[in-house]
């Protein structure tokens, strides 16, 4: 039997991975319940998964979504991955932290001198995240499935675009589809794809 792992994304939760089970019916689908906030934790969350999922299960597919496909990507478990659905994910970190320093008025030289600054619209900015992020560049060798809401409010379509270009994978755009994949039609969309896929 092969395996299914989904990765929530912020305000997620490990139940989402039920919505998975009747489209995997012949895997096991499990979730990962990640406590921590930070890239750097979260990682070994992932990787103490993939571990114990590995001796387990043959194969192991991913679902991630939003921030969970970041997480997913930055814990460099790809050799363990036979192939991988990210729905809205944030593919490049750093240009979503400077969009949000840039929506804050919060210059680079600010956060390094604060280190942290809560912002107006409830996130905080980090110096200590954004240097990871720096230090840690994305690499992904996994065959990967995106799907992305034309309306994306987090991601713009250059950068999905680019990125889905430049790591050889397929992209479906959701016409009038948001970050946020939670409507009947946009959640018969996802499954549609899914299946298909």
């Amino acid at each position: 039997m092969d395996v299914v792992l989904y990765i929530h994304g912020k305000g997620g939760t490990i139940e989402e991975c039920e919505h998975y089970k009747p489209l995997f019916k012949n895997y096991d689908v499990v979730g990962l319940d990640y406590k921590s906030n930070t890239p750097w934790e979260i990682k070994q969350e992932i990787v103490d998964l993939v571990n114990k999922l590995k001796s387990k299960y043959n194969k192991i597919t991913i679902i991630a979504n939003s921030i969970g496909a970041y997480f997913c990507m930055n814990a460099g478990v790809d050799k363990y991955i036979k192939k991988a659905y990210f729905i809205s994910p944030i593919v490049d970190m750093e240009k979503l932290i400077c969009d949000m320093m840039t929506l804050a008025n919060v210059s680079e030289e600010q956060l390094k001198d604060k280190k942290i600054i809560h912002t107006q619209f409830g996130e905080n900015l980090s110096w200590e995240y954004l240097t990871y992020v720096r230090q840690n560049p994305i690499e992904w060798q996994v065959p990967t499935q995106i799907l992305y809401g034309e309306r994306d409010n987090l991601t713009d379509i250059k950068t999905i675009t680019n990125f889905a270009k430049n790591n050889n994978i397929e992209l479906t755009i959701m016409p009038d589809g948001e970050h946020w994949f939670h409507s009947k039609e946009q959640m018969e969309f996802l499954d549609s794809w899914i299946t298909n896929k």
